[in-house]
């Protein structure tokens, strides 16, 4: 087994420890028990990816806070294989304001200036307020490490780059990874305006703006990969394991769905996303 795979099953035999659960009828927690596709690809996945104890299902904030912590850890597990690939100091956090890092630190401002006047409050609204759910982030370097190999940069070159610790002390956005347990309408759009307003508002290079879901209907996902702009992409879960519960028969309209996001490359698995995130 390799590295990811087995850090893979590690992510699921947590979710299935502490959120992925069945109720006394059998119905998954990450399921929409009025609908019985839902129910059934949630139960098949679990076929496929473990045991799920009978448990009463979580309230919806305190299951979408595991959910996240859980997607944190597991990439904070990948990233560290990944230094030859990427390197730098990056580090892993749930939650926070996006205005402590250098492509956003202006929004810091804004908030100031709209507490003080309540006509520029009601003109800026409050969407560039945003706090995603996971945030990766990197270090700026200090000039010894930049001239490690060679004489690169001194005081007189390069003197605005983000990048040297000496021009400035706060960090870079590199990810912002949203995560959204299940997905109705509302938190799609939840999750596309959050992407819309950190491409419109930041000063600097764009982060990665991507969604981690363990939503188990094909066509609640299309509400959210579907498109281009606003996310790089939608990362499931488990999407093999749906996959295999999808070319069951009787399922073929499903299953086109599935594939034609997997084809589009707006769905992935969340094995993908560390990779994802090297660049």
């Amino acid at each position: 087994m390799t590295v990811f795979a087995d850090l893979r099953r590690q992510f699921h035999a947590t979710l299935l420890a502490e959120v992925l659960t069945l109720s006394g009828t059998g119905v998954a927690s990450n399921a929409d028990k009025s609908s019985k596709w839902s129910r059934m690809f949630a139960a098949g996945i679990i076929e496929r990816i473990g045991h799920a104890a009978v448990a009463p299902k979580l309230a919806g904030q305190t299951s979408g806070a595991r959910f996240e912590v859980i997607c944190a850890q597991f990439l904070t597990a990948t990233q560290a294989h990944l230094t030859h690939l990427r390197p730098g100091r990056f580090e892993v956090e749930v939650g926070g304001h996006i205005a402590r890092f250098r492509q956003y630190a202006h929004l810091d401002e804004l908030e100031a200036i709209a507490r003080s006047n309540r006509e520029i409050a009601t003109a800026l609204g409050s969407d560039y307020l945003i706090k995603p759910d996971i945030l990766i982030s990197r270090q700026p370097e200090g000039d010894r490490v930049i001239n490690a190999h060679a004489a690169l940069v001194d005081w007189d070159v390069a003197g605005l780059s983000d990048l040297r610790a000496g021009m400035t002390a706060m960090p870079l956005l590199h990810a912002s990874v949203s995560c959204k347990w299940t997905l109705r309408s509302d938190r799609a759009q939840n999750a596309r305006s959050e992407g819309l307003n950190l491409v419109r508002n930041r000063k600097g290079p764009l982060p990665h703006i991507v969604v981690v879901t363990g939503e188990p209907l094909p066509s609640r996902i299309a509400s959210l990969a579907l498109g281009t702009g606003d996310i790089d992409c939608v990362y499931h879960f488990a999407l093999p394991e749906l996959r295999d519960v999808l070319t069951t028969p009787g399922n073929a309209a499903y299953l086109e769905t599935l594939d034609m996001m997997v084809e589009g490359g707006r769905l992935k698995d969340i094995s993908d996303l560390p990779l994802d995130l090297v660049s």
